[in-house]
């Protein structure tokens, strides 16, 4: 591998780890803020204890993000500085609102609803992680504006003389259509990958024994997969779209289609040769691409072919086409993995309905269900990332001219082994607190009440 192909990986390595805790932070803190306003309703004691039990999940899972998340901001400057440089202005509001809302914002609020327990007026408290929440959601809008411009470049122009983007409208940059298309779909995909987590944890301590309120722990983490995966398909049916109008080589990668066709089908299943030409098997639904692409089953989609041939004109001579292979089989994995997720949950919830065990089958695997939403999503940014190729910003920056001049294989090699090792070694010591965690028992005394707040009363802890 050449330095450009080490440094891809390199930026590869850090965003996939890093994008695995991105959703979990996101949904835990939703559903905690969920549950202490919730306790705060009906006073029943089990919200408490899952408030608590969720909000250090959250603690333990946001540190890991925000320091993994420094890295791969502080990438642009050690593997693309040419990138950063021309398009720093554009890239630079973003990256610095993202951080200060990560630090200033979700930190301290964080801080402040761990440490303010009975300190803290209940509502006010409860407050704080309804803001922690808040600024998960603003911190994923944000950061992907700057992934959105990278999709389909907006509100900037060129300097004539220097070459470099100068931002025009910040306001144009956050609704670039792309950005309003992703942030749904990002966000039902964090939902899926939270709430498998709390069914996993769930179904793990009640086949141990645990509390019953173990058992609404498991049946809401079941029914924010399924709401999730229900969410994702639909957002994702409308980004599909949208990328075909901004992208339509991705769409056409997505379905190794090289000929444009007029009702183009989907395919299923496919065989390719080697060199990762057009299939000699494959199982297709006749029209699905036509309607995934544009909504209409007699939509024309144009093909590999035609686009490389009105690129090359555009934007000079040169291969416009991606890796095939990866984005053919990314799209359908990242879409089979997640309905295949959101089924698990379904039949979870059906099969313990009025209070029925699940199959003992379906409780001994349970538990690795959080596998599933986590490859779902990296599948689907994998898909996202490498269709684009040979563009880094879609149109007006190549991927081979935004690395940074000077690097070498050594330097990248040894940067990429340092971040797998430590990246390896917080993989295992967040896992290890998650399961901590998870084994301990709950806690069953309410906070004392504030001066001047009656504590509301306990009432048994019902089973559902």
């Amino acid at each position: 591998m050449d330095v450009l192909e080490l440094t891809r990986l390199q930026f590869a390595v850090v965003t996939i780890y890093h994008y695995f805790f991105v959703p979990l932070s996101i949904s835990l803190a939703g559903t905690a803020a969920g549950l202490q306003l919730a306790w705060l309703r009906t006073g029943q004691e089990r919200y408490l204890q899952l408030t608590k039990l969720v909000g250090k999940l959250l603690i333990v899972t946001f540190a890991v993000g925000v320091v993994t998340g420094l890295v791969q901001e502080f990438q642009f400057g050690m593997g693309w500085s040419n990138f950063a440089r021309f398009y720093g202005d554009v890239f630079g509001p973003t990256l610095a609102i993202e951080g200060m809302l990560a630090f200033f914002l979700e930190a301290t609020f964080l801080a402040l609803w761990y440490f303010g327990w009975d300190r803290l007026p209940r509502k006010l408290h409860a407050a704080t992680i309804v803001i922690v929440a808040a600024g998960t959601v603003m911190s994923a809008f944000i950061i992907l504006a700057a992934n959105s411009f990278m999709q389909n470049p907006v509100a900037y122009s060129l300097d004539p003389v220097t070459g470099r983007a100068h931002l025009d409208d910040f306001g144009a940059l956050l609704l670039n259509k792309v950005n309003l298309a992703a942030f749904p779909h990002t966000l039902a995909g964090a939902v899926m990958a939270g709430g498998s987590l709390l069914l996993a944890i769930g179904v793990w301590r009640l086949r141990a024994g645990g509390e019953a309120a173990f058992r609404t722990l498991a049946r809401l983490g079941a029914w924010l997969t399924l709401t999730g995966g229900a969410l994702t398909a639909l957002t994702g049916d409308h980004l599909g779209k949208v990328i075909t109008e901004v992208q339509p080589m991705k769409m056409a990668a997505a379905e190794a289609l090289y000929a444009t066709t007029t009702g183009a089908p989907f395919s299923v299943f496919a065989v390719g040769g080697p060199d990762g030409g057009e299939p000699f098997f494959s199982l297709e639904i006749p029209r699905l691409l036509s309607i995934l692409a544009k909504g209409n089953p007699g939509a024309t989609v144009q093909g590999i072919d035609d686009l490389q041939a009105q690129y090359a004109a555009q934007f000079g001579p040169g291969s416009y086409i991606p890796m095939i292979p990866v984005a053919f089989w990314t799209f359908r994995l990242m879409i089979g993995i997640g309905m295949l997720a959101a089924a698990v949950a379904a039949y979870y919830l059906w099969s313990t309905r009025r209070d029925r065990q699940a199959h003992r089958l379906l409780i001994r695997f349970l538990p690795l269900i959080p596998i599933l939403p986590a490859a779902a999503n990296t599948f689907g940014w994998i898909f996202t990332e490498t269709a684009r190729q040979p563009w880094l910003a879609f149109g007006i920056s190549r991927v081979a001219d935004g690395i940074s001049p000077g690097l070498t294989r050594g330097e990248v090699l040894v940067s990429l082994i340092g971040f797998a090792v430590v990246y390896g070694i917080l993989a295992v010591v967040w896992l290890r607190l998650v399961r901590h965690l998870s084994r301990q028992p709950l806690e069953a005394a309410a906070p004392a009440a504030s001066a001047g707040e009656q504590a509301p009363e306990r009432e048994p802890v019902p089973v559902y």
